[in-house]
């Protein structure tokens, strides 16, 4: 299995072996169930879906409610699926922890929902200096983005152009974070560095 999905609980620092401070990020990860197993000879594919974090029937929808009854698990809020050549080795309602899968892992790779900045300017956005000083008869411009196109040609603003509009709240995946320490005893993986999202949103990550 390359990866499970976890919640992030907030940041920490750690003192490497080097004696320096790191600082790092707490992942509640797992423990997941097999809720749905694709093989290619029924799908084209062979993945695994996993679930996480347990709710109520009532919080549930109808097709959820039975694809989890099918599966023999209780239902669960978050689901992911996740491309692997499991070979048969796992069956519906199987139970996965992080020692499981990271378990003499060194790095992994975290998915998650940036935090959503709202509407934003140029400056914040992109970093843009702002159109500079106030010469010229020039005021109240320090924050905005300056010229956009040219005039003859092409008479407009081409797409693409990096200009104001709604910040964060996307999909980020974070390479290469360094494992620094596994507690399965309460399902936390302890990694390097941030990972994208606020405190107690769902991450998906992967070995």
């Amino acid at each position: 299995m390359p990866g499970l999905i976890g919640k992030k609980i907030g940041m920490t620092s750690v003192f490497g072996a080097d004696g320096k401070n790191m600082p790092c990020t707490v992942i509640e990860a797992g423990p997941c169930v097999v809720t749905q197993i694709r093989t290619v000879e029924n799908d084209g594919y062979s993945a695994v879906q996993l679930a996480y974090d347990e709710t109520t029937e009532k919080h549930t929808s109808k097709p959820l409610q039975g694809h989890f009854k099918k599966a023999g698990v209780a239902p669960m809020r978050k689901l992911v699926e996740f491309e692997s050549d499991f070979a048969g080795e796992l069956k519906l309602g199987d139970k996965l922890t992080v020692a499981d899968i990271f378990d003499g892992v060194a790095f992994c790779d975290v998915v998650g929902t940036s935090k959503g900045k709202g509407f934003q300017g140029v400056v914040h956005r992109y970093g843009f200096a702002g159109v500079g000083g106030q010469t010229h008869g020039q005021h109240n411009r320090l924050r905005h983005p300056g010229s956009m196109g040219a005039s003859s040609w092409p008479s407009r603003v081409l797409p693409g152009m990096r200009m104001a509009g709604h910040m964060g709240n996307a999909r980020v995946k974070v390479f290469n974070l360094q494992v620094v320490k596994v507690i399965p005893e309460n399902n936390l993986l302890v990694v390097k560095g941030s990972v994208p999202g606020a405190k107690g949103s769902y991450v998906i990550v992967e070995a």
